[in-house]
């Protein structure tokens, strides 16, 4: 039977926040606290059928690629690329660069054993670490006839050094380890708001460029990969630079230029790391035993989360899904609620190159920016202070955009990008913002959407935030997608959750509990258990309320996306068919749609030209911006 995913609060605060990090080593990818659901629907599979992808990507595929994933379709995905040897890249490739180079071997029995030890032996002693210094107090303070033997002052002293200690070994851990561990890491190092600055600056390095492969490696993969018999290097890439824009956990990506056989585009190139799959997987593995082996420590059961990973991860190793799933959410978010194309889309997205994606190899267009865990860097660089008005402005512009994006995926389509962190979102030179990696999306089902629709209305509507009529509307919804709570939790519990997760403006929340997401007094502690299939729900939203804090920016998720929530329930998309019910053209032009575009395509427009201005003049003009748009925020806030 699946064990549910039960909440439960630490004896000690302090104890309990070493076992949540290194419970966030794995779950923070799937979201580290509540989501809702329910889906009778039957929702579009995550993991596309094989026929499906050849269907939807066929114009992206390689031209030998459709025929190996028909001949592969009932292969286990574990076979590494150093015993695949595709079609046409036999002894007489004039291309030699894959016969020179030693591909890595998936990892032996003995290997994973070897990094479960390594993992095991540093974990542990980070979690007894803090156990430790926790007796150790205790054990003064009762020497003392039960008094304090420390000031505040010099117990955050005491504990800031004790943080400093155990995130250096978690790093260094990871540094030696990498895989999967790395990437989870991206994530506590974006949560400032959750985790001691201690553990996110020494995980901040994790973020987009960590153990880069070899070139020559990387050449001889795509070589495997893409090239027809005959075929050189420089028949596809005119150009490719030996430094990589980045390199994670799972894959590795170049910029490149395009042969003339290609249209001499510019390209970034994503390369799976060899053997990779294996390493990986075991990594999950050992992180789903330590949840089962201080489940009790453990404010949440992340054993079930774990489990709801480990099916996710296996996606990311397909990249022609990857460029599938890359076109659906282009779609969402390039088009409007009637299917008309958006001037300005609340993000730029890469799309694959035709002819150029394979299993391991994915070639899409180059966005030129930085990712997001160097944006602070390149302001620098710039002359924009972090206080400034230019990187306020951004600050807003980037919720909105985020707001934006995962609201309208989560509510209109329910597919939506999974992995987001800020080595996934891209400030981009003109200003926008970008979104790349799309290989973790998740599917949710039409009711699902329905009920998280109504619930951001309901939430959207409330009088105040503890009126008793408001409350359980809201409880009642909340239960409706599956929430389980408490025996003794109390009835505000339900709407609290709700509240907790999509509402970061809330001041105060009902029945006594504390926005922490930490704190004993956290709305987690009335969830029992909820069902996996909105996890990652609750990871974006997560995301997005952690960067509201950092920014210091009230921010309601249910206040943003109500309007895509009633247009979801309205049926705007059924209402703009060409034909209605009596068979006449439903096409109109309504005025309020064509101020919506105009100020869309306005708000682009200002942007950019802010961006070019020079530093004296486009701090003035971005003060002046900042200005009306806090007023028009507090005018809002006035009318609810």
């Amino acid at each position: 039977m699946k064990r549910p995913l039960t909440v439960r609060i630490a004896s000690s605060s302090t104890a309990a926040m070493a076992l949540v990090t290194l419970a966030w080593i794995s779950s923070s990818l799937v979201g580290q606290s509540c989501a809702f659901i329910t889906s009778s629907l039957p929702p579009t599979p995550t993991k596309l059928s094989t026929s499906s992808i050849i269907a939807t990507a066929g114009r992206h595929l390689h031209p030998r690629t459709a025929d190996r994933i028909m001949s592969r379709a009932a292969t286990p995905s574990t076979t590494s690329v150093a015993n695949t040897v595709p079609e046409g890249n036999s002894q007489d490739n004039n291309n030699t660069i894959e016969n020179t180079v030693d591909f890595p071997p998936p990892l032996t029995k003995l290997q994973r054993l070897q990094r479960a030890t390594k993992f095991w032996t540093s974990a542990l002693p980070i979690v007894f670490s803090y156990y430790t210094k926790e007796m150790e107090l205790q054990w003064l303070n009762s020497f003392n006839g039960g008094g304090e033997t420390y000031n505040s002052t010099e117990m955050e002293h005491i504990w800031n050094e004790q943080h400093a200690r155990g995130a250096q070994t978690l790093a260094n851990t990871i540094l030696s380890l990498k895989g999967f561990y790395v990437k989870t890491a991206q994530i506590i190092a974006s949560r400032r708001d959750l985790f001691p600055v201690q553990y996110t600056d020494a995980l901040s390095n994790f973020t987009d460029n960590v153990d880069p492969l070899p070139v020559e490696l990387i050449k001889a993969v795509i070589s495997k990969e893409l090239l027809l018999r005959n075929e050189q290097f420089t028949d596809v890439f005119a150009s490719f630079d030996e430094t990589p824009l980045g390199s994670a956990s799972v894959a590795q990506v170049h910029r490149a230029v395009l042969s003339s056989k290609f249209g001499n585009r510019e390209v970034a190139v994503k390369v799976q790391r060899p053997a990779i799959e294996s390493k990986l997987m075991g990594d999950i593995a050992n992180l789903k035993a330590l949840a089962k082996t201080f489940a009790n420590d453990l404010p949440l059961d992340y054993y079930t989360v774990f489990c709801e990973l480990e099916k996710q991860l296996a996606f990311e190793f397909d990249f022609v899904a990857e460029a599938v799933a890359m076109d659906r959410i282009y779609d969402t978010i390039n088009k409007d609620e009637y299917g008309r194309t958006v001037e300005n889309p609340a993000a730029v997205m890469p799309r694959p190159v035709n002819g150029l994606v394979s299993r391991r190899v994915l070639v899409m267009d180059y966005l030129d920016g930085v990712p997001l865990s160097r944006a602070a860097e390149e302001m620098s660089k710039r002359g924009i202070r972090p206080d400034s008005p230019e990187a306020q402005l951004f600050g807003r512009k980037l919720l909105r955009s985020l707001t934006d994006v995962f609201g309208r995926c989560i509510l209109e389509t329910g597919f939506f990008h999974a992995d987001p962190h800020p080595g996934n979102i891209f400030v981009l030179n003109d200003g926008r913002i970008g979104l790349i990696d799309f290989g973790q999306v998740k599917q949710i089902g039409g009711r699902a959407r329905e009920t998280l629709s109504k619930v951001m209305i309901a939430l959207d509507d409330r009088i105040s935030d503890d009126n008793p009529s408001d409350l359980q509307t809201i409880g009642n919804l909340a239960l409706e997608l599956g929430v389980e709570l408490a025996d003794d939790a109390p009835p505000e519990g339900p709407a609290a959750v709700a509240m907790w997760l999509f509402d970061g403006s809330v001041k105060q929340l009902p029945g006594g509990y504390e926005k922490g997401e930490l704190s004993p007094n956290s709305p987690v502690k009335a969830l029992k258990s909820f069902p996996q299939d909105l996890v990652l729900v609750g990871r974006s939203t997560i995301l997005i309320k952690g960067l509201s804090d950092r920014l210091e920016i009230p921010w309601s998720l249910s206040k943003e996306w109500a309007p895509i929530a009633r247009r979801v329930l309205e049926g705007n998309r059924a209402a703009a068919a060409p034909s209605g019910a009596d068979g006449k053209s439903n096409n109109k032009i309504r005025i309020r749609d064509v101020l919506k575009l105009l100020n869309g395509w306005g708000r682009g427009k200002v942007s950019r030209a802010i961006s070019r201005l020079p530093s004296p003049m486009r701090t003035k003009v971005a003060a002046v911006a900042l200005h009306l748009q806090k007023r028009r925020e507090a005018n809002e806030e006035r009318r609810r």
